[in-house]
């Protein structure tokens, strides 16, 4: 064989060699790329954007009752838990001393009233001689020593009976003053609720001299308050009747619904972390919700409702991997919307059913390189 025919074969092999090792880089490329690929179908639904916070619930409406007069604490007739209503006898404080106060100051008044009835009987009799006397002058009868006499013996009668009358009006206000304090020995409840916390116990002793004691907590569990602490990098994204929910650590699955009610414009620092306190209140029917539970609460700042969405780690720089029919992945550029953690809003770009990449995806360069993919 001639060295031309040599040459001529040995080129026709390497060009086939050259053919097949770049048809396997391709197609073998090709395929490792989608071998490993996970894919999505792109869907409607919806997305809420949230501001997480943790709280603590307590009661809409509450009192704490005390004390407003000193004593021994005679006997507490509620026990914690306990449903009471309006007006209802919670507990007795012992009545002896201020019982002894309201009798004495009652037989007081009913001397004073005795000494009333006799100092106008006396204005009586000195008015009486006074007009005597004077009709006597007149008929020159009597002295003028006699008539001045009767005239001051009548301005005394006169401002005697005033001076027990005062008197007697005191003692009168005294005795209203006393029997309050009897009632006050006996203590009601001011509203309808339950019995949370008893902080006295019976027969102790109480003493308002300096501060009112507390005996017990009374709260309406029928409405419950949420007060939730947020970060002063979320605070601004709040505003009074934005949509908020929250769990508790017994039914974590439960969402509880409601709406923010108004935000404490003074913080609390704990720790260096400046936090701000955000309220709303929730219907409790149930009384499933107890005071100090601990409430995972979620303020919905925004949210959408179904809309395109993809998965939000499928999306980068505005761009994802879309999977075709034949299997070729392609980079589409795409229009998002509002994101959370979990999903992205796709306004354009996509439509629904569109299969994108989660997993498996190429390198933008393996892609120009090894597939050829466009994107639009």
């Amino acid at each position: 064989m001639s060295f031309s025919r040599v040459l001529v074969v040995l080129i026709f092999v390497a060009v086939l060699a050259g053919g097949a090792f770049w048809a396997y880089r391709h197609f073998y490329a090709a395929s490792n790329n989608t071998a490993d690929v996970t894919t999505t179908a792109v869907s409607r639904g919806d997305i809420d954007v949230l501001v997480s916070a943790t709280g603590v619930l307590e009661p809409s409406n509450f009192v704490d009752v005390g004390a407003q007069v000193s004593g021994l604490l005679d006997v507490i007739h509620v026990r914690v838990g306990e449903q009471i209503s309006k007006d209802q006898l919670l507990a007795e404080i012992d009545p002896t001393i201020y019982l002894a106060r309201v009798d004495a100051n009652r037989a007081q008044l009913k001397n004073q009233q005795a000494q009333l009835a006799d100092r106008k009987a006396q204005l009586t009799l000195a008015d009486i001689q006074f007009q005597r006397q004077t009709n006597l002058f007149r008929e020159d009868a009597t002295t003028r020593e006699n008539l001045q006499i009767a005239d001051a013996s009548l301005a005394s009668a006169q401002a005697q009976l005033a001076m027990l009358q005062a008197q007697l009006e005191q003692t009168a206000s005294t005795l209203r003053a006393e029997e309050a304090n009897l009632d006050y020995a006996r203590i009601y409840s001011t509203m309808e609720g339950t019995v949370v916390s008893i902080t006295a116990r019976q027969g102790q002793t109480l003493n308002t001299s300096q501060q009112a004691p507390v005996l017990m907590r009374i709260a309406d569990l029928s409405n419950m308050k949420v007060r939730a602490q947020v970060s002063e990098a979320d605070v601004g994204r709040l505003a009074p009747g934005d949509k908020v929910y929250f769990t508790t650590l017994g039914e974590p699955g439960k969402q509880i619904y409601g709406q923010l009610d108004y935000i404490e414009p003074t913080p609390e620092v704990l720790n260096n972390v400046v936090l701000y306190n955000a309220f709303f209140s929730v219907p409790n029917e149930a009384g499933r919700l107890l005071p100090s539970m601990t409430a995972q609460v979620f303020f919905v700042v925004e949210q959408a409702r179904d809309v395109l969405r993809v998965p939000a780690a499928t999306v980068a720089g505005g761009q994802v991997w879309l999977q075709q029919g034949s299997g070729e992945l392609v980079e589409r550029k795409i229009e998002v919307g509002i994101s959370n953690r979990i999903y992205t809003e796709v306004r354009d770009g996509l439509a629904d059913g569109d299969l994108v990449v989660t997993g498996g995806a190429p390198s933008r360069q393996a892609a120009s390189s090894g597939m050829g993919g466009s994107s639009r």
